[in-house]
């Protein structure tokens, strides 16, 4: 099965960062987001898609660990990697590295679900995404 990934380089903003110059930990969640928008751009899984075809795509899980700090005026990348499922959801892995070393300063998961717009949870896979997952994996 192919991976999807995508990558998207951060510059740290000096409103991400606390009293220690480090980011902030909400800052980690706005990454994030920033790496799916990346994504859903390079793969055609956007919001506007998924809602156009008649869905949400809330978050229900969301989690990170620090492995290094990330300090003000570092320029990392985040690289987001597809995780294919069965299940009625969109899971993804994250990574976030320093490039002039390499390092790994942080790593995380996502999880969203489907939702109609009268916001009832949907328990089986949409046709739009079955055909997604069709053409790309």
């Amino acid at each position: 099965m192919k991976e999807l990934s995508a990558t998207k380089n951060i510059d740290v903003r000096f409103s991400e960062v606390d009293s220690m110059n480090i980011v902030w930990h909400g800052s980690y969640m706005l990454y994030f987001e920033d790496a799916r928008e990346e994504f859903g751009r390079k793969f055609g899984l956007d919001y506007l898609t998924i809602y156009h075809n008649g869905y949400y795509a809330p978050l229900v899980d969301i989690s990170f660990k620090y492995k290094r700090p990330i300090i003000y005026g570092m320029k990392p990348s985040i690289t987001i990697h597809y995780r294919p499922t069965d299940a009625a959801k969109i899971v993804f892995d994250y990574e976030i590295n320093n490039p002039e070393d390499g390092s790994l300063l942080a790593t995380g998961r996502s999880v969203q679900v489907f939702m109609d717009l009268q916001y009832n949870l949907v328990l089986l896979n949409p046709e739009f995404y079955e055909e997604w997952k069709k053409k790309w994996l």
